[in-house]
């Protein structure tokens, strides 16, 4: 079945719908997290809040070997093996190293340089809320299948936790997983879907550029490492363009670039950090290659001595064709088939990819534009926020998935 295909829905009203007190608890659930951000690895009250709220549901749910970040399976008992491949809900628990800049808002962040800034507050508490409910269904004898919630540390620190929580055995027994991704472009209510890529590699990179320094009254007998930084963060990203298909989208873009304290002074050591973006999983695999042999030309060419640590990151997100199409139809039955929007492969990296190299699933990017906000507070900024009208909408779209997916892939080992 095809995005673009009909739902084929029986037109039966499924479970799980959030009623208005348990929509309540979890808006103040997600309030709670965004007054209270923490960094990755580092996400101790986060993990104790979750940790609670499950118990307090009767669930049991395992802290990580890393000691921050939950897992917690519901439908089945400890130890059991499933009768059928699992059906995994992942969210991201961590915060960003950035403030707070939101004036008119009484739950922005109490902690100075630290913001929910990406949503994973809405995240959380959409899987969280979704636990709940299939909780609820399972107690009453009404879950069909078992499900389990994975609440991931560190996404925001490449590698990605998703590697540690892999090692511990998340996966195992798992057929399916799927997640949300805040969008602020996309308005609530609605998710935007595609098949295949969906988000891109990303990679970080760091240089250090030395040579001997001087007046800049004779900066023919120095190495101009100001120019010749200058040079690097301006031909770099041109050279290394040209030396892919352009349709790979291979891109170097700077964050930063420091170098000198006086005016009249060539330094001896400049530094460039940025990142490496790339939409094609093989171009991705070559781009440390490229990269390198651009970064060594140029510096080159200004007689200044390169040092480049060049950090791997994540994959491209590559949507499975069945795990979209179940998001979609779980959509439909929820809001209507025109509750669903195509979206665009967009530049940001996301661990969720490592979690995909494992088993089948996809990503949604949920909606979070608040209704006729003409300019969306983006992601990764301090003004950043969203509608909370998304959680309902994430929590009924993951609970109508754990009822319509029935196709039983083949379980992790």
């Amino acid at each position: 079945m095809s995005l673009e295909s009909e739902a084929g829905l029986s037109g039966d009203v499924l479970p799980g719908v959030l009623s208005e007190s348990l929509h309540a608890e979890l808006v103040a659930f997600r309030r709670d997290l965004h007054m209270h951000p923490e960094l990755g690895n580092q996400e101790f009250r986060t993990t104790a809040a979750i940790k609670e709220r499950l118990e307090k549901a009767g669930l049991r749910p395992r802290v990580l070997a890393t000691g921050t970040g939950l897992v917690c399976d519901i439908g089945m008992t400890e130890g059991e093996r499933p009768a059928v491949p699992l059906l995994a809900l992942r969210a991201d628990i961590d915060a960003l190293p950035i403030p707070d800049t939101k004036s008119d808002c009484s739950y922005r962040s109490t902690v100075p340089d630290r913001a929910h800034a990406c949503g994973h507050d809405v995240h959380t508490t959409v899987v969280l809320g979704t636990g709940l409910v299939l909780a609820d269904l399972h107690a009453k004898g009404l879950l069909t299948r078992p499900v389990r919630l994975i609440f991931q540390p560190a996404e925001e620190v490449l590698p990605g936790g998703a590697l540690g929580a892999i090692e511990d055995g998340v996966l195992s027994g798992v057929g399916r997983i799927l997640a949300v991704h805040c969008d602020p472009r996309v308005d609530a209510g609605r998710v935007g879907l595609r098949h295949g890529p969906i988000t891109s590699a990303c990679d970080r990179l760091e240089i250090s550029l030395d040579g001997p320094g001087g007046h800049t009254a004779r900066p023919h007998l120095t190495t101009d490492l100001v120019t010749a930084a200058a040079r690097v963060a301006v031909d770099v990203p041109a050279l290394v363009a040209r030396r892919v298909d352009t349709r790979v989208g291979l891109a170097v873009t700077w964050g930063r670039i420091e170098s000198g304290h006086a005016p009249n002074v060539v330094p001896q050591h400049a530094e460039l950090s940025g990142t490496v973006r790339c939409l094609d999983l093989e171009a991705w695999r070559q781009a440390p290659d490229i990269v390198h042999a651009a970064i060594d030309e140029v510096a080159t060419m200004h007689r200044a001595k390169s040092e480049i640590n060049y950090v791997r990151g994540v994959p491209p997100v590559v949507n499975d064709r069945g795990s979209a199409d179940l998001l979609r139809r779980a959509m439909a039955a929820r809001r209507g088939r025109d509750s669903v929007e195509s979206t665009e492969q967009s530049l940001g990296g996301e661990d969720f990819s490592w979690y995909l190299e494992q088993v089948p699933g996809a990503m949604a990017r949920l909606g979070v534009r608040r209704p006729g906000e003409r300019i969306a507070r983006d992601l990764h900024q301090g003004d950043f926020d969203a509608d909370e009208h998304a959680i309902t909408v994430g929590v009924e779209m993951f609970t109508a998935a754990a009822f319509l997916d029935d196709e039983g892939s083949t379980p992790q080992g």
